[in-house]
């Protein structure tokens, strides 16, 4: 038998500053660590980001059509996330990967540090994009050509911090997809409800993707890179406050057109709680506290799923 595979070390050349603290990447073979880091794994944040959209908006439609939940859509749904983000992640990997050796806190990105070529990373892109493409044809056509849509923003956002101070507004473009993807999949349209928790997920985005970006404030203003961070400035907690409170009032708006009650209320009430314990805490300065704010939505993104998960089982029950 041959000698073991090398086994990770933990060291600023492998792991990166922003990744979770779970000590599984440490047990797998090095050479595996690129690719799971090109594709997020070892930062869930983002697929959970980009997965409690289409969870939410798939109960949402089960409450509007007093349906049971479908809990086989929603297992596609997890698998979908997880795919897609790591493929949208390499994909922005590869356009900024000159821009990631400038910053500190992306320059030992594989790409920037060429543990991986550009070719490699471009092959893992097309590996995961066909697991989701596989993923979508599970759903009916309408939902297939809405889920096709999708990749104009994702292929715009890597380009416009490079234009405009506002990329975050495309990446809840893309982000918040979901929120469509769900009802879609669901009930094969699209209707007012789906609309506005769409609306609410964009803002959303935009006001946790803002505090994300606070880390890299020194460090953008230097490689020309623009962001709502640097244009908010100094009113930042103000501007993320009023992003959050346009986020909980659309929801509101989209649980009033689905006719959603109690549960689904009680968990929006408890998304809004967390929102304002983010706000509280935004500490433009406090490089390490805005990377616990922005974790912190990932599990925010799921307590309004557990109350619309209630509610879609309760209007089945009694309906």
């Amino acid at each position: 038998m041959g000698a073991p595979a090398p086994r990770v070390r933990e060291s600023s050349a492998t792991l990166l500053p922003d990744a979770g603290a779970s000590n599984i990447w440490r047990r797998l073979p090095a050479n595996w660590l690129p690719y799971i880091q090109l594709a997020r794994l070892d930062r869930p944040t983002g697929w959970q980001l980009l997965l409690a959209p289409c969870l939410d908006s798939s109960c949402l439609a089960g409450v509007y059509s007093l349906q049971k939940p479908d809990y086989a859509q929603l297992a596609l749904f997890f698998l979908g996330a997880v795919v897609m983000r790591g493929a949208g992640s390499t994909f922005n990997d590869l356009i900024d990967r000159n821009i990631d050796a400038k910053v500190e806190r992306t320059r030992g990105r594989p790409l920037p540090s060429r543990r991986v070529s550009p070719r490699a990373a471009a092959l893992f892109m097309a590996a995961q994009a066909l697991v989701g493409l596989a993923v979508l044809l599970s759903f009916n056509g309408f939902a297939i050509v809405l889920g096709l849509c999708s990749l104009l923003p994702v292929a715009i956002y890597p380009y416009l911090k490079r234009v405009t101070s506002w990329p975050q507004a495309m990446l809840g473009l893309a982000f918040s997809w979901g929120a469509l993807m769900g009802w879609a999949a669901r009930t094969g349209d699209l209707r007012a409800p789906a609309l506005w928790l769409y609306a609410s997920c964009i803002v959303w985005t935009i006001g946790y993707d803002t505090i994300y970006a606070l880390q890299d404030s020194k460090d953008d203003v230097s490689a020309g890179v623009k962001s709502t961070a640097l244009l908010f400035g100094a009113h930042v907690k103000i501007a993320v406050s009023l992003l959050y409170l346009a986020a909980v009032l659309f929801a509101e708006i989209a649980l009033i057109g689905a006719g959603a009650g109690f549960f689904a209320h009680l968990g929006l009430i408890a998304f809004a709680v967390q929102l304002a314990w983010q706000v509280r805490h935004i500490d433009g300065a406090n490089e390490a506290m805005a990377l616990r704010l922005f974790r912190s939505n990932g599990p925010a993104g799921f307590l309004l799923f557990g109350g619309l998960l209630a509610e879609n089982m309760l209007f089945y029950l009694v309906k």
